[in-house]
């Protein structure tokens, strides 16, 4: 009989095989965890040293690339934005990573395999199950979570953008024809609510924002184009303004032999001839999409310098953005920028660019990472384009650029454009001239302009700003001086009109400014 130990004495007393089994759990544990840290290490020391070898040097070689794309793109932001923009190269990644998570995944199995789990005792053997399996599923997810985000990329990417040629950049610049509309049955894309041109330096990413009022008339074409043979005059289609272009051209879409989109086409055309700016690419947007994007970035602050208007007074939604710094959602936000009741034309055409400048500066590259996915399906929805999948990485890296700058505007509305009869050649002389002052020159004296049309009657004035609207009334009756006269310099305190500072006679800050975030 063996001898009682005295009492107060009593001490666990561990066996041989009890110590045997705690060095094969810590050799079991080891082997899960160099697993996770360096796979292919289990198996060099355990196991098939040349599924190790493979193992291992395939993830040395992985991080050295990821490590050089880091640093290149640190470099040159050209790289990051190329890689995720290059469809091929984004399905080779895709399908990469779900290798990747099946190889990990069997290392793990088979580090388990390699720490003998039978021999264990059985709260032994649950534990490195647990760990095991926890470290096998939380990496093969990521993995295979990062497959599905890199899949909607590559989707985005090809129902975003097409496979047309590039075009390069015309005397320095990208001129980008920015159109908004309804979406709808048979309104998609008919007659365009806002029309502006983002014409962009394309080496400093410096933007100048040109917006065109919906009801222009009596504008020329460029020489040669389809509309300037049907309108050798000028588009003096009676009835009829700038966004109806696309309306008349889907009506004579025969004259527009192999074009995809002739109501684009038409408005690009009477785009360039009241600019004097050739276009470079064209983007419709949905504004449907536009709401769905603000809440997917988590909304915009914008500063609200007068109670807007949601909906109208007849809907059972209707109520006001209170004035004040406020972070609206897609819904606030997209009335902010259409809303006319209680306003005009103007003053809404000035809170559009508010909100462009607002997006511009507040979307980060950060807000954009975590909210990929909503961003991605917001903007299918949001944006038809015709800018070519191999141009998407240049306009990312100008887009960055622009961040960090001033955005310069000009509207061609009155007082300083009389938009029944437009002076095309006053209209070509200010947007050179808001070119020239947003790249550092002085303007020339003088700018290639068309021929003006000729004058029409007083009463078309008042024709058109009497267009029939689209949303809830007619626009206001604008003022049609017989000499086209430059904006009044705004008095302080300035006069809020509709929301955005300035006036209808003296005309709207935003509408015209050197720095946009300044008079928003």
């Amino acid at each position: 009989m063996p001898p009682v130990p005295p009492p107060g004495s009593l001490q666990p007393r561990f066996t041989t095989l009890d110590r045997a089994q705690r060095v094969r759990f810590r050799r079991a544990v080891t082997l899960v965890l160099m697993t996770f840290v360096l796979p292919g290490s289990a198996q060099l020391v355990s196991g098939n040293r040349r599924v190790g070898k493979i193992a291992l040097r395939t993830w040395v070689g992985l991080l050295l690339l990821g490590l050089g794309t880091l640093v290149a793109s640190y470099l040159w932001h050209g790289v990051a934005f190329w890689a995720g923009t290059t469809t091929w190269l984004l399905q080779v990644v895709r399908l990469g990573l779900m290798a990747l998570a099946i190889g990990w995944a069997y290392l793990f199995i088979d580090a388990w395999r390699l720490g003998q789990p039978l021999t264990l005792q059985r709260q032994h053997r649950l534990a490195i199950v647990g760990v095991n399996g926890f470290l096998c599923f939380s990496v093969a997810g990521a993995l295979l979570f990062g497959a599905h985000v890199v899949g909607v990329q590559r989707d985005f990417m090809i129902s975003m953008f097409g496979n047309g040629d590039a075009v390069g950049a015309h005397h320095g610049r990208y001129n980008v024809l920015l159109m908004g509309g309804d979406s709808g049955a048979g309104r998609w894309g008919l007659r365009p609510d806002s029309m502006t041109v983002a014409s962009i330096d394309a080496e400093t990413g410096k933007t100048v924002l040109i917006s065109l009022p919906r009801n222009m008339q009596n504008f020329p074409f460029p020489e040669g184009s389809v509309m300037a043979e049907q309108f050798p005059d000028g588009f003096d289609e009676e009835g009829m303004y700038l966004n109806g272009l696309a309306t008349w051209a889907l009506d004579h879409s025969d004259l527009f032999e192999g074009s995809k989109n002739p109501g684009v086409d038409a408005t690009i055309e009477g785009v360039e001839g009241i600019t004097g700016l050739k276009m470079n690419y064209w983007a419709m947007v949905n504004l449907q999409g536009f709401r769905e994007l603000v809440d997917a970035v988590g909304g915009v602050e914008l500063n609200v310098r007068q109670r807007i208007p949601v909906g109208l007074p007849t809907d059972s939604f209707f109520r006001y953005i209170e004035p004040g710094k406020r972070t609206l959602d897609g819904m606030d936000t997209l009335w902010f920028a259409r809303a006319r009741h209680d306003s005009d034309d103007y003053s809404r055409m000035a809170r559009q660019k508010c909100v462009m400048g607002a997006m511009l500066d507040q979307v980060s590259p950060q807000t954009a990472v975590t909210n990929f996915q909503k961003i991605a399906k917001a903007s299918s929805a949001m944006v038809s384009t015709d800018i070519p999948r191999g141009e998407v990485d240049r306009f990312v890296d100008l887009a960055l650029k622009a961040r960090g700058q001033k955005i310069s505007t000009l509207s061609l509305v009155p007082p300083m454009i009389n938009t029944a009869n437009p002076d095309i050649a006053l209209v070509q002389q200010k947007v050179a001239e808001a070119i020239a002052k947003a790249e550092g020159r002085t303007p020339e004296k003088t700018a290639e302009a068309a021929p003006a049309p000729d004058a029409a009657p007083d009463a078309a004035s008042d024709a058109a700003s009497e267009e029939p609207a689209t949303e809830d009334e007619a626009a206001p009756t604008e003022p049609a001086p017989s000499t086209p006269q430059a904006p009044a310099t705004p008095q302080a305190p300035q006069p809020v009109t509709g929301g955005s500072v300035g006036s209808l006679s003296e005309g709207y800050a935003a509408n015209e400014s050197e720095d946009l975030g300044a008079v928003c």
